[in-house]
């Protein structure tokens, strides 16, 4: 059945539910939107919002079996797709719409290459000869801008950037040119500039195939960029909706303009050259072998950390940036002695460079790591408690059961969290809250040096606000001093005393953080800081937003 629309896509009134436990609960409340060739509509809200179930839902990608549309149509050139049986579904998707995911590695299939991973859709959809196949998927590639694509193609997901790897996925979603195509926060876990060039490369790709674009995203920094039309999504409803520049110009509703105000703010510790030093490093070099042939010889090394000293005060914090690969997980791992390294460490004045791992184990209460994914960080198995005091039935083992608690309940309360939920399992919060369970984690022990890398990257805006509120209130409280590994530098800029720019193992920039993000010296910060903040520099090397 046909209905007659001036859309492409027409969402009608629609409303999707789950079964959850007998239970059915609404997760999109009666929503309606409509895309017109060659435009971009972004859905945009927090995790949880009905974002990405409202586009899995277009092409019925949702459980079979746990999912119910209570009400509503979705009209893709005419036809109720909802209503639609599986060989018509089957027949659009892949053809006709596309899709492409937030993390590329879990999408892509780790045991096979990229030709064949891309030659199995065009397999699919009719292309029957292996030569053809082959001469299409470097078509693709080229057209994705992947350098030297017929020597990629035998490479495996794994051998690929992040940026790369997002980009074999934007191929395969083109490769039948689609009339419609889905992007589900396709740039959120990609660099500021690789997630420029993602943005550009969408843009360009739309206006020589003329399709559709479906954008869904919590960042409003990317939607100002690439949408025509924007939805505002909360709790499963839209509360704001028009085109971009009118929304973002004279937001109607409270909750777009919490969004929009949701940047962080707030100013990082004044800079204090008497502070006392935490940690220290000097010429410190990670160089990873290269072997090769029968006997594994070492014909060269990756220079990951490649001669770089630094100091970290009391109350202080260090600013780590540059794009995936730059080397700065590796120098934060090197500081904390968590993987081998050369070069003069101290902690405290004392030479740590050359202990063994017993002889740091006293030292570790002191010295803390917060990791990117807090979800892949904390043990499912465990619950909110065992992980919090986990480190203090190491490094306190006279503390009886009772004080554990007493110290996890504090922690969990410093770090904004109800200590009554510490016997709740981490799936039962939300990402924002599991970041703050790690946070608790590393604080329980009570450290002086805390390296938090890419604590914000995977969380809504207005959590990462929280996020840094926090960060910076610990901070101020116990005279923390901090080493913040981030490519957002938004958020790097709301927190960072002292700032360290790196790209390929070396230090290209550092020195104040303020001084440097009102007048960076290097082509590479001011290329940083333009596709972070939409900012141009002008001759002097002087940015303005």
């Amino acid at each position: 059945m046909s209905v007659e629309t001036k859309s492409l896509l027409d969402v009608r009134d629609l409303s999707i539910a789950f079964n959850q436990g007998g239970r059915m609960n609404l997760a999109v409340d009666r929503i309606s939107f409509s895309l017109e060739r060659g435009r971009t509509l972004a859905l945009v809200g927090e995790s949880g919002s009905g974002k990405s179930v409202t586009a899995l839902s277009i092409v019925k990608l949702l459980g079979a079996t746990s999912a119910r549309y209570p009400s509503g149509q979705v009209l893709y050139k005419g036809q109720d797709l909802l209503q639609a049986d599986e060989n018509a579904l089957r027949r659009v998707r892949g053809n006709e719409i596309t899709m492409v995911f937030q993390e590329p590695m879990t999408s892509l299939n780790p045991l096979h290459s990229i030709a064949r991973q891309i030659g199995e859709i065009l397999e699919l959809h009719g292309m029957s000869g292996a030569a053809q196949r082959r001469t299409r998927t470097i078509e693709l590639l080229e057209e994705v801008g992947i350098p030297d694509p017929a020597t990629r193609l035998d490479a495996y997901p794994h051998q690929l950037s992040g940026g790369q790897r997002q980009r074999v996925m934007i191929a395969m979603a083109l490769a039948n040119r689609p009339d419609l195509f889905i992007a589900d926060e396709p740039t959120t876990a990609l660099d500021v500039t690789v997630q420029a060039q993602i943005l550009r490369l969408l843009k360009d790709l739309q206006a020589r195939l003329g399709m559709a674009m479906l954008f869904i995203t919590h960042d409003l920094g990317i939607v100002r960029k690439i949408a025509d039309d924007v939805c505002v999504m909360q709790h499963g409803k839209i509360v704001e909706a028009g085109p971009t520049e009118e929304v973002f110009r004279a937001p109607q509703h409270p909750y777009t303009r919490a969004l929009l105000a949701a940047e962080p703010k707030g100013k990082p510790p004044e800079p204090d050259p008497q502070a006392k030093p935490i940690v220290t490093g000097e010429d410190i070099r990670v160089w990873f072998p290269i072997k090769r042939g029968f006997f594994r010889r070492t014909i060269g090394h990756v220079k990951a950390v490649d001669g770089i000293s630094l100091t970290v005060r009391e109350g202080q914090t260090l600013g780590v940036v540059g794009e995936s690969g730059s080397g700065k997980t590796t120098l934060g791992l090197a500081l904390l002695r968590l993987i081998r390294s050369e070069g003069p460490i101290a902690y405290l004045g004392k030479r740590i460079d050359g202990l063994d791992a017993k002889q740091m184990r006293p030292l570790r209460r002191d010295m803390q790591v917060v990791f990117q994914d807090p979800y892949g960080s904390l043990s499912p198995r465990m619950s909110v408690a065992e992980i919090v005091e986990e480190g203090l039935a190491i490094q306190s083992p006279h503390l009886d059961w009772r004080e554990r608690r007493e110290i996890v309940a504090r922690a969990l309360a410093d770090t904004g969290l109800d200590p009554s939920a510490m016997d709740r399992y981490p799936h039962e919060f939300s990402g924002g809250q599991r970041q703050r369970i790690a946070i608790a984690r590393a604080m329980a022990l009570e450290p002086r040096f805390v390296v938090l890398d890419e604590p914000t990257s995977a969380l809504d805006m207005s959590v990462q606000a929280q996020i840094v509120d926090l960060l910076r209130d610990l901070q101020k409280r116990r005279g923390l001093a901090y080493m913040f590994i981030s490519h957002d530098l938004k958020v790097v800029r709301a927190l960072a005393t002292d700032l360290i720019v790196m790209r390929h193992g070396k230090v290209m920039e550092s020195g104040p953080a303020a001084q440097i993000f009102a007048q960076p010296q290097t082509e590479y910060t001011r290329a940083l800081f333009a596709a972070a903040f939409n900012i141009e520099a002008d001759a002097s090397g002087v940015v303005s937003q």
